[in-house]
């Protein structure tokens, strides 16, 4: 059991690098750092935005308009540490 909760716990991890990749390169994005014609700036800006999403989209809709202030991946990633601390501190000491 405890190789189950170390894999969730490290996809966790990995997802929450990918959030912070996906702000950062919407950042770069928005304000014309990076080259958006470029192929491979595309795939890559495809990638985060379908990884990401998903998880995002139902954040978004029950978060209130705060103009062009956009706080739902900060939520997600409160979200997934809260999951993280409780899998690691209640569910997983229970099968040990």
């Amino acid at each position: 059991m405890i190789a189950v909760f170390s894999t969730i716990d490290m996809v966790l991890g990995l997802y929450t690098w990918i959030i912070i990749a996906s702000a950062i390169f919407s950042w770069l994005y928005a304000f014309n750092v990076i080259n958006s014609n470029n192929r491979f700036v595309g795939m890559i800006g495809e990638f985060l935005y379908k990884a990401t999403e998903p998880a995002l989209r139902p954040i978004r809709r029950i978060m209130p308009d705060l103009g062009g202030l956009d706080i739902s991946p900060i939520v997600l990633l409160i979200a997934i540490y809260f999951v993280r601390i409780f899998l690691a501190t209640s569910i997983a000491p229970i099968f040990i």
